[in-house]
């Protein structure tokens, strides 16, 4: 029988040329073709790591886009959220995160801050933060604080129940000010529900959006995976679900704005 021979030509121990001579050839073939094929799949990098926007801080990028959507008058009636006056719509700040999670509290971070407003020429504003490093995050927080005025006017989807609360948390476990306190806040979710609770399947954005502006998603990342789509990156891992979150939270903003000015048009 032909002496086995390790890499560096020595003999190997006994005991291994005992083991191999146990095997059929058959079984060492397979099992020195799935050793090749693990080596290979250890040395191949994913290829796709290329996150929209420009790097302004280590671990931060932003994008920023203008766009043409809605046509909001001076003045946006908010009677239909029971609120007394109208507000501006230069104050209007849409939002919208991206976490770890859905449980909130201290574990659950936002990588993701997507903000959008109108211009003055009419043009909405599109801009999303997306941190790809665990030491993004306080870039991100003080990055959108300088988005926020004393006037400034948040509008969300739920927002007043997690989203708000949790970046209130985060700037408060960054030790940062916290820039949302003491902002007025115009949570969508509460006049869609009055309004067609019991009227629609559910209540959802997604739900919302298609009814009210005949939105229909397609390829859309649902957002239960965007944790999974940061992690992923995190990892090692391809960039091509973190687009997808982007396109999905940007789509978010736009529907926010689109839901606002179709309640305002409605007849109190």
């Amino acid at each position: 029988m032909r002496q086995l021979r390790t890499q560096s030509g020595q003999s190997p121990p006994p005991e291994v040329i005992a083991a191999k001579a146990t095997l059929s050839s058959e079984v060492l073939r397979l099992i020195q073709g799935r050793s090749r094929i693990q080596g290979v799949a250890q040395r191949t990098q994913p290829t796709d790591r290329v996150v929209p926007g420009v790097e302004i801080a280590p671990g931060l990028f932003l994008t920023e886009a203008l766009m043409e959507w809605g046509c909001p008058t001076p003045l946006i009636d908010t009677a239909f959220a029971r609120w007394q006056e109208p507000v501006a719509h230069r104050r209007l700040l849409h939002f919208d995160t991206e976490t770890t999670g859905l449980a909130g509290g201290t574990g659950t971070r936002a990588w993701m801050i997507g903000a959008a407003d109108w211009q003055a020429d009419g043009r909405f504003r599109v801009r999303q933060l997306t941190t790809t490093t665990m030491g993004g995050e306080a870039a991100m927080l003080r990055t959108f604080a300088t988005w926020l005025q004393p006037d400034t006017v948040l509008v969300s989807y739920n927002g007043k129940c997690y989203d708000s609360p949790l970046l209130k948390t985060r700037y408060r476990l960054a030790r940062l000010p916290d820039p949302l306190s003491g902002l007025r806040h115009l949570d969508l979710l509460h006049p869609v529900r009055r309004r067609w609770k019991g009227v629609w399947e559910n209540c959802r954005l997604a739900t919302v959006e298609r009814e009210l502006l005949g939105v229909v998603r397609e390829d859309d990342l649902p957002g239960s995976e965007a944790p999974a789509a940061w992690l992923n990156y995190l990892r090692g891992g391809s960039a091509v679900n973190l687009r997808r979150v982007l396109a999905h939270n940007r789509q978010d903003l736009k529907s926010l704005a689109g839901v606002l000015l179709h309640l305002a048009r409605l007849p109190p």
